[in-house]
């Protein structure tokens, strides 16, 4: 199985999100290239998962997901801010692996001072462990926008290109993923968030906000 392979994400997505721990995501435009190897993700199974974007089929927001796995799909939380995720297998499941956070590791310096440029021009960065900390860090940080929705990260010659470790990185730890309501968000049936033991770029937990009710 190649580093980059399709078949590396044509698998169950939960086995695909600890594997991408330690992955290098490297991004390459017009203003320069970033890379930052992947701290934290989250898994979400689709049509089987009542946390997923695509638990209730297909949409024009979704499509992607039910593709080819091995690209991007990229959406924009509460017409805010871009999240970025990667597409599972098989073809039609419509899973992904949420990319939460991640370190900024160049190329050189070069790459990390145009992602604390890009991260300064949209809002507070204190220190470079921030850089990439949250999903909508991560993607201002590397750059991503909607135009980047169905890039194929297989691609060696590609604009976003992940290289995935032969050998696992390092001790991970799980548990509930970030801010998802309803059973999605529960512990004990989702523990699909995955993220580094001791690694000082991973976001903080916050969960779901309680839903108002009506009297």
């Amino acid at each position: 199985m190649g580093r980059t392979s399709r078949e590396f994400f044509d698998r169950p997505v939960v086995d695909v999100a600890r594997d991408l721990l330690g992955a290098t995501l490297t991004r390459r435009t017009a203003d320069g290239v970033v890379a930052l190897r992947i701290t934290e993700v989250e898994a979400y199974d689709g049509t089987n998962d009542p946390g997923s974007h695509a638990f209730r089929g297909p949409t024009r927001r979704n499509e992607t997901m039910f593709g080819e796995p091995g690209h991007l799909y990229v959406y924009r939380h509460l017409g805010l801010h871009y999240c970025a995720n990667v597409v599972c297998g098989p073809e039609g499941a419509a899973s992904a692996v949420l990319l939460r956070a991640g370190e900024v590791t160049g190329p050189g310096p070069e790459g990390v001072a145009l992602a604390r440029r890009r991260r300064l021009a949209s809002g507070v960065a204190r220190t470079d462990r921030d850089l990439a900390r949250g999903p909508a860090r991560l993607t201002v940080a590397l750059g991503l926008d909607l135009s980047d929705d169905g890039a194929d990260v297989t691609d060696l010659e590609g604009a976003v290109v992940l290289d995935v470790p032969s050998a696992p990185s390092g001790s991970v730890l799980t548990g509930p993923r970030v801010g998802v309501s309803g059973d999605g968000g529960r512990a004990d049936l989702y523990p699909w968030r995955f993220w580094l033991d001791g690694e000082p770029t991973v976001s903080v937990y916050r969960a779901a906000a309680p839903r108002r009710t009506r009297t």
